[in-house]
């Protein structure tokens, strides 16, 4: 980008300091359009002469030069007032950066700690059948209670110490995710709970097939059968829970099934599949979508969600999907987005109420990762210009804002 002599600039010119450090001014970002005459004033008390300039992003264009010589009356420097307010207003703002990092952090850990019930519920289904269905209860009715009690939704991108996720993760995801729909749905409390245990339990039977099945994306026959056997033994799993509902089991049964009858184990048609089962299977198909085996072939949200509408729309209730989508937002947490300075960042979190207004994590190589930006919208002069492919942005910027190149979710309710 092109200099600039501070003293032509003027509100509405877009500047760049990266060339400064992060650390050593007094504003939030490295880039921005200018807004006030105080941010101009601040510059020059920093003892900047020049800056660098974006013409096409500027609304205005520069003051014209001085001529040579020309004498104008002194000034009061307000300089030192104008700076000392903008390391004020920088300190308020990176201590609200603070407080959602940790509100991020404290949500990471209660992800990990469910993880760790649900892996529990998993391994005990057999040698303790009752005390895993109490768990298990226990678990999705604390969620239920949570998004049915508030107004709107908040989806947050779940960062894990592991690139491995494992079923728990998945079935974490897939849970949270068909709750989110049934209360987009509006979803009787006893259907929200019988919804949350089936998609929590939905793959239980996968614990019976061996991982190299698993994992293969191009099974042959046998075990492709032997694949699709794991619905049969997710019936078995929970087949000692007597006072498990009916609607609970059939998500477990028909999780795979397809609208246009292609879909296993029975080959069901459109409102032959239970409701409550169209629910999960569109939150299972997104999260496999999004974090197959081989994280290689993992879809970018949107790439996932345009997949499911446009290439596979015969086989999900329509309807369901097209709400699943508008709920999850333009910019779904995971999304790599361009924003109106040029920064590249990542959508960690969206809220219901505003979808157009995520919470973004800012990529700046100036910033360590562990003390990365996090932008909502809602309240900064930013705006979201374009979804961005992972596949074509640098390596640098993809592991910065994304390391572990999973996407899990939390679902909680909110009522702002």
């Amino acid at each position: 980008m092109p200099q600039i002599s501070v003293n032509r600039l003027q509100p509405g010119i877009f500047v760049s300091l990266s060339g400064h450090g992060w650390m050593k001014h007094p504003f939030l970002l490295n880039r921005f359009c200018l807004s006030s005459e105080r941010q101009i004033q601040a510059m020059r008390e920093m003892g900047i002469v020049a800056v660098e300039w974006d013409p096409a992003r500027s609304t205005v264009a520069p003051l014209p030069e001085s001529p040579a010589g020309s004498a104008s009356a002194p000034e009061p420097d307000f300089g030192c007032a104008a700076l000392a307010g903008m390391q004020d207003e920088k300190r308020v703002r990176l201590e609200r950066v603070r407080q959602q990092r940790e509100g991020l952090a404290r949500r990471e850990r209660q992800f990990e700690q469910q993880a760790v019930v649900a892996g529990d519920i998993f391994r005990s289904l057999l040698a303790r059948p009752q005390d895993a269905h109490r768990h298990a209860c226990a678990l999705v009715g604390g969620i239920v209670e949570n998004l049915l009690g508030t107004e709107n939704m908040v989806i947050h991108l779940v960062s894990q110490k592991s690139r491995e996720g494992g079923l728990a993760f998945h079935a974490l995801n897939v849970m949270g995710l068909s709750l989110m729909l049934g209360k987009t749905l509006r979803l009787p409390d006893e259907d929200m709970r019988h919804l949350g245990l089936g998609a929590l339990l939905h793959d239980v039977g996968k614990q019976d097939i061996p991982p190299r099945i698993l994992r293969s994306t191009q099974r042959t026959a046998p075990e492709e059968e032997f694949y699709r056997a794991h619905v049969g033994y997710g019936i078995k799993a929970v087949s000692a829970l007597r006072a498990l509902p009916v609607p609970v089991k059939n998500i477990i049964a028909c999780h795979h099934e397809h609208c246009d009858g292609s879909g296993f184990p029975n080959r069901l048609v459109a409102e032959r599949i239970p409701r409550l089962a169209r629910i999960a299977a569109i939150a299972n198909r997104y999260d496999n979508l999004c974090n197959p085996f081989d994280l290689r072939e993992a879809k970018a949200p949107a790439e996932a969600l345009r997949q499911m509408f446009r290439n596979e729309a015969a086989r999900y209730d329509r309807q369901m999907v097209e709400l699943f989508i508008k709920t999850l937002g333009v910019y779904p947490p995971g999304t790599f987005v361009a924003l109106s300075n040029g920064s590249v960042g990542m959508v960690v979190e969206t809220n219901a109420a505003d979808l157009l207004h995520p919470l973004v994590m800012l990529y700046d190589p100036d910033i360590p990762r562990s003390e990365a930006l996090l932008i909502d919208l809602r309240d900064a002069e930013l705006s979201i210009e374009s979804a961005l492919s992972a596949a074509k942005l640098p390596v640098e910027t993809v592991e910065y804002l994304a390391p572990r190149g999973r996407l899990d979710y939390l679902v909680e309710g909110s009522r702002n």
